[in-house]
């Protein structure tokens, strides 16, 4: 069935793949099957995993496979934000001017106007 998946997603299955000597298809299979594991998994606390999620506590407090599903739900959360990002059009919005490197390496100041 085709899915549409993100292209550092598949750019990062493409190589880990190949060091496994599976295609990026098989790569990302191997992942879900391993994701459905964990999460379906008795050994991880998921209610221990949602308080950590929710700020309510430590980090620290997991064991390595709880660890390992928060930083994939932190990726997957930062990812979504940065994709809903465009400081440009939110910097020229309220007035102020800002600086970025263009594709040559040199410093731009850009304006609002």
């Amino acid at each position: 069935m085709p899915t549409r998946i993100d292209g550092d997603l598949f750019e990062a299955a493409k190589a880990s793949g190949a060091l496994m000597s599976r295609s990026a298809a098989q790569q990302l299979s191997h992942w879900a099957r391993l994701g459905r594991e964990l999460e379906a998994s008795r050994t991880i606390n998921h209610k221990d995993i949602e308080r950590v999620l929710a700020g309510k506590a430590p980090y620290d407090s997991l064991a390595d496979p709880e660890q390992a599903v928060v930083r994939s739900e932190w990726d997957e959360r930062v990812e979504s934000a940065l994709a809903g990002l465009d400081l440009q059009a939110e910097l020229t919005k309220s007035g102020q001017s800002w600086s970025e490197v263009d594709a040559e390496g040199n410093l731009v100041r850009r304006t609002a106007d």
